[in-house]
């Protein structure tokens, strides 16, 4: 019976990792070192495996906050912006280095450490203490005091979810 859990957990790794189905769940207080490397949560690098360690950071587009994905995440969101946008046109041009103005690539050290470039961390007001928050198929990292302060209206998600998907029939 182990044996076979096992392989069900091997199979469903596998299968994750082949067709991008990582999901990152969970909120994680953290402090970064006296050089600035923050600690990527167990919960996290269990789902990632030890394939991958290679990630891509960004200033979030509508919160003070930063997104990491995977590098192969990030490609495939690349892929899929590239056949979007025109390199030829202006504004698409203007979009494509907004989205990328900043961007870092980084690697897990052997610690299962990350350093994000202190030009990163000042866009978002973050220094030693930060909540990793896991949104699915990417971490946002949020400087502890601004994550704290943006508290939801608890009575906004409801009729937020029955706007966005209250008549779509996959539900």
């Amino acid at each position: 019976m182990v044996e076979y859990v096992l392989k069900c957990l091997y199979l469903q790794n596998f299968f994750q990792k082949q067709f991008n189905m990582i999901s990152f769940t969970g909120e994680f207080e953290c402090r970064a070192d006296a050089k600035g490397r923050i600690v990527l949560p167990s919960d996290f690098k269990k789902e990632v495996g030890e394939e991958e360690l290679c990630f891509v950071a960004r200033k979030h587009l509508f919160d003070n906050c930063l997104e990491i994905y995977l590098n192969s995440h990030w490609e495939e969101m690349l892929k899929k912006l590239r056949l979007k946008l025109n390199p030829y046109n202006r504004k698409h041009e203007q979009l494509r280095r907004s989205l990328f103005q900043g961007t870092k690539k980084f690697v897990l050290d052997g610690n299962g450490r990350f350093l994000v470039p202190k030009s990163l961390m000042d866009k978002v007001n973050a220094d030693r203490d930060v909540i990793l928050l896991g949104i699915d198929n990417k971490i946002e990292l949020w400087a502890i005091d601004a994550y704290n302060s943006k508290e939801e209206d608890p009575n906004m998600l409801g009729p937020l979810a029955e706007e966005i998907l209250g008549n779509d029939d996959n539900f």
